[in-house]
């Protein structure tokens, strides 16, 4: 099935933001255009909107004014659902509850044609259940667009339980050809994006909440080590923090209260303190006139060791060995059965995180994860009360001697960015295993969904399945909850991964 005609007439219902920018796509792309709201004057006002937007992007060359003239004569807005009658195409984007959406579909099938194709942009609600309501459901297919839908590039074509394949394959093509990247998914709770990220944001608030750092510390250890564009706060912030928790909340409930998906009480309090972020003046930061921006925790200057020793190649982390090189630090290598760890001159341990504590070993400094090693502005370090401060010294200088900034966090288990991590690729492994969506779709979903440096299955690949279901493991005996229980699906991984390595 192939993608809809540009000369076929596409309808959006509802003409907030979301349906705006929808309209807009569909209109560039070459499509006429219909505009329908509920409330009377709406769909003009929507029209006179688009058409400014269409204005600014002449104004910065990005369209002719040609274009944009035709555009604008191809946009209707329409003053009953009796006006779509004749559209291939009707994408809703109305208010987010399932029997307001699902009485419009109802309509909708009383006035267009049976070859119509029936979207909805949800992003909480279930498309099946939405397609339930029709006669038809074999037509209706989920496309959500993100926001603000003319500047980014993913849509998710979420197939309900329902779809026609040739229903979900049509407007998949028809997103490509509207110069949108489509992925399809299975319609699942969040579908791929908003399930896989929520440990982004549950993991950094539970940091918090074991007061291992603060906010600034966490989301700078985030962005200059994990490679993320922004922090976990700063991020739902920007979201607002009751549209965060509402998709939190709303994946948590579809998954029958899994733990995996439990909502945060640190975020949950500052929702009904009326802290919504930047919209409401103050968040996890203050944004009101003249507030100070905190800073995060960075260690003052420490003194570089002359050496260390390397145990084993350090895993993921083993290119940290040429930079100390580099850096003019000696490194002496002995090979150790299990080895991951470098040795300090104080007789302490640096050893990257893995989910186990400091206050379990004797001097040891736990190192988080990065990106990249060598092109990371920050690296965390993890030390219990009990550590010995010439370890911490010793640990601190050597990665300030990469020239790194260290940011000195609580003793928690997994740290920030390993265990982010981590619980992105276990949830990750576990949707393609539950057949939610390809690994290629999932790590495109989340590179241009939310900006991740890497899909999760190219992290996977980076730090390997057993490193990932070790620390997972290790986490889930210190908090038994379940929560950190690694998937079935990550352990035949896992498990792969160490019977071609040839480990007993």
């Amino acid at each position: 099935m192939t993608a809809l005609d540009l000369s076929s007439p596409v309808a959006v219902v509802g003409t907030g933001t979301m349906g705006q920018g929808i309209a807009q796509v569909a209109l560039v792309a070459g499509h006429p255009v219909r505009l329908y709201d509920a409330a009377p004057g709406r769909a003009r006002q929507a029209a006179e909107a688009i058409g400014a937007r269409l204005d600014r992007l002449v104004e910065k060359d990005r369209l002719s004014a040609a274009a944009r003239d035709a555009a604008r004569a191809r946009l209707t807005p329409a003053d009953s659902l009796t006006d779509l009658a004749d559209c291939a195409l009707v994408v809703e984007a109305v208010l987010e509850r399932l029997d307001v959406k699902q009485q419009l579909f109802r309509d909708l099938e009383d006035v267009v044609g049976e070859d119509c194709l029936l979207a909805t942009n949800t992003s909480s609600l279930s498309v099946t259940a939405i397609g339930g309501a029709l006669r038809r459901p074999g037509r209706f297919v989920g496309l959500h667009f993100f926001n603000p839908a003319p500047l980014l590039p993913l849509v998710e074509v979420v197939s309900g339980y329902a779809t026609d394949v040739t229903s979900a394959t049509r407007a998949y093509e028809t997103a490509r050809t509207w110069g949108k990247t489509p992925v399809a998914c299975a319609d699942t709770p969040g579908f791929i994006v908003n399930r896989i990220a929520r440990p982004f944001y549950a993991e950094a608030f539970a940091v918090l909440e074991y007061q291992g750092a603060d906010p600034a510390t966490i989301d700078a250890v985030l962005r200059e080590s994990g490679g993320f564009r922004m922090g976990a706060f700063e991020l739902t912030d920007l979201i607002g923090q009751d549209v965060n928790e509402s998709v939190t909340q709303s994946v948590w409930q579809s998954f029958f209260q899994d733990v995996r998906f439990t909502p945060s009480l640190a975020q949950r309090r500052l929702v009904e303190s009326g802290r919504l972020g930047r919209k409401s003046g103050q968040g996890w930061y203050d944004y009101r006139e003249g507030a100070e921006r905190p800073e995060p925790h960075t260690a003052e200057p420490h003194k570089a060791p002359a050496y260390v020793v390397a145990e084993g190649d350090l895993g993921p982390a083993s290119e940290l060995l040429p930079l100390i090189r580099e850096a003019g630090i000696q490194v002496r290598e002995e090979d150790e059965d299990n080895g991951t760890r470098l040795v300090l001159p104080s007789g302490g341990h640096l050893a990257l995180a893995d989910g186990q504590t400091s206050v379990e070993f004797r001097d040891v400094v736990y190192f988080d994860l990065a990106l990249d090693y060598r092109r990371a502005g920050r690296i965390a370090l993890s030390a219990s009360q009990d550590t010995s401060a010439r370890a911490v010294a010793e640990a601190t200088g050597l990665f300030q001697a990469l020239g790194k900034k260290v940011s000195l966090i609580g003793d928690v288990p997994g740290m920030i960015v390993a265990r982010t991590v981590a619980r992105i690729v276990d949830l990750a492994h576990d949707a393609v295993a539950k057949g939610v969506a390809t690994e290629e779709d999932i790590d495109t979903a989340m590179r241009l969904g939310v900006n991740y440096p890497l899909g999760p299955f190219e992290w996977g690949r980076r730090v390997g399945a057993t490193w990932v279901h070790d620390l997972l493991e290790e986490l889930s005996l210190r908090e038994p909850s379940g929560r950190y229980a690694p998937s079935l699906a990550l352990y035949r991984h896992a498990h792969a991964a160490d019977s071609r390595e040839g480990t007993p």
